[in-house]
């Protein structure tokens, strides 16, 4: 088992960095999109700035971890979308019939079919973290926390993303729902935790769990707590697994396109 799951972590990781190498043929291209995407970021970073000169504390957040929670923001959405591009594409592909190709293979079909392109400007959302990250205060420990909560966040990220992309098996049009919730969790992460109250906040920690992976990984990075941490840990990785039973029970209903694409 543990040597299946491997070779398959191993295929996937080859996909990866050969989708990497076809993007990085046209270097300019390459190197443009990673550079606008890093500028982008910091524009937004500027209106903060902005708020903060006129107001110190705003929804419990000082400037310097509104700072670090864009940070955060950017680099776990970033991973995501490097690792993971299809996933939120996955609507399509199941409606168009493209799960054909993936189906005949003797590789795991749900990786086979979000790690077979990366997104090049995705790299800048990470390098543009890192760079909040360093603004913010580069240690050893937040370093090695901030990297933990951009995994472990991207993959929660990933696994809500597959959860509603995979209500395509059963629904028609459920890819809308799916770039609702996705735009929903892209935009309520840069915004301090604390300006959320009531209901909006317990959809925040649940349905849509940017709290799970921006709020709550700032509060730690600002005051480690160990309890948190493995909350993270284990509300990702059941997620993981919510995700797999969701595609994987949909799947069972796939109408084939007939539509055969030969995948490298």
């Amino acid at each position: 088992m543990l040597t299946a799951v491997k070779n398959q972590i191993k295929i996937s990781l080859l996909s990866i960095k050969y989708s990497l190498m076809r993007e990085m043929l046209n270097k300019a291209s390459f190197i443009s999109n990673v550079i606008f995407m890093i500028l982008n970021n910091a524009c937004f970073i500027v209106q903060w700035v902005v708020l903060f000169s006129i107001k110190k504390d705003i929804g419990g957040y000082s400037l310097d971890k509104v700072i670090l929670l864009w940070g955060l923001a950017s680099s776990t959405f970033g991973f995501s979308r490097f690792f993971f591009k299809k996933a939120f594409n996955l609507s399509e592909t199941i409606n168009n019939g493209k799960l054909d190709s993936f189906l005949v293979q003797p590789k795991n079909v749900l990786l086979s079919a979000i790690t077979t392109d990366v997104e090049p400007s995705a790299i800048g959302d990470m390098l543009y973290g890192y760079i909040m990250l360093f603004v913010y205060g580069m240690t050893i420990n937040n370093f090695l926390l901030f990297t933990l909560f951009t995994i472990f966040g991207g993959l929660i990220l990933t696994s809500i993303t597959i959860i509603f992309n995979s209500l395509s098996f059963w629904f028609n049009k459920s890819e809308l729902l799916a770039e609702k919730i996705d735009g929903f969790m892209t935009t309520f992460a840069t915004y301090p935790g604390g300006i959320f109250k009531g209901i909006t906040k317990i959809i925040l920690y649940t349905l849509i769990p940017v709290g799970i992976i921006s709020y709550i990984p700032v509060d730690v990075i600002t005051n480690f707590d160990l309890g948190l941490t493995l909350l993270i840990i284990g509300v990702s990785i059941l997620l993981v697994v919510l995700a797999f039973i969701v595609f994987y029970r949909g799947l069972k209903k796939y109408t084939s396109s007939n539509l055969m694409i030969a995948k490298i």
